[in-house]
């Protein structure tokens, strides 16, 4: 009954009420955003988000995020790397988790849920097994369970899994937990980045899934 009905109406009635508390919160890091980033304090893209049951395809919506990474390119117009634009002022909203804040506008209007896997890249859609992709069976959210127990800290392979575990066990008190953890997450400041990278690498798929597919040929 909650992840079927009650679910959405909560995450509808949260993030109205989240949108007119914060919204002096919003407005100043409108403004701040403005001025760090040079113009648009904010980031849209194309993400996939639930499948559709009528299509069998995921539903493409346009994320919101406050921008964290700015437009410096090098001699040739080519944009400098993440962790050159990412400025004092972006890591300050990534390590707050501030940047994520215009998703609630997401939340209301029902593309993405409070709790949920992370919608990623459109582009990853291909890359995924069979048993990844299972991660958009349910609305991807503001933050899950892999951003409650180490956000770019795992590998893709061990987010993946917390989604689709996630997935599989949607829960009214799951979810309470989930937002305990992941405030707990955001003050201490943990995996903010993986090891490698100021953000998180790029997914081109699972190497050992890859393999058995050559297997069963």
């Amino acid at each position: 009954m909650y992840a079927k009905g009650l679910k959405r109406a909560l995450d509808f009635v949260l993030s109205l009420a989240a949108l007119t508390v914060l919204s002096p919160i919003l407005l100043i890091l409108m403004i701040a955003g403005a001025i760090a980033m040079g113009g648009n304090p904010f980031f849209t893209q194309r993400r996939p988000g639930k499948i559709d049951p009528k299509t069998g395809e995921e539903r493409i919506f346009r994320l919101i995020k406050f921008r964290t990474m700015d437009n410096r390119r090098d001699d040739d117009g080519n944009l400098l790397p993440d962790e050159v634009r990412l400025n004092r002022y972006g890591r300050f909203l990534r390590s707050t988790s501030l940047d994520e804040l215009p998703e609630l506008i997401n939340i209301l209007i029902g593309d993405m849920s409070i709790i949920g896997p992370r919608p990623l890249l459109v582009k990853y859609l291909p890359l995924y097994s069979q048993e990844q992709r299972r991660r958009h069976e349910v609305r991807p959210g503001l933050t899950g369970l892999a951003q409650a127990n180490g956000r770019n800290a795992l590998t893709w392979e061990e987010r993946f899994a917390l989604d689709v575990q996630y997935v599989d066990n949607i829960t009214f008190i799951g979810d309470v937990t989930i937002i305990f953890d992941t405030v707990k997450a955001v003050f201490r400041r943990e995996g903010i980045s993986s090891e490698t990278s100021a953000t998180m690498e790029e997914f081109t798929g699972t190497v050992q899934d890859e393999q058995q597919e050559t297997a069963n040929v």
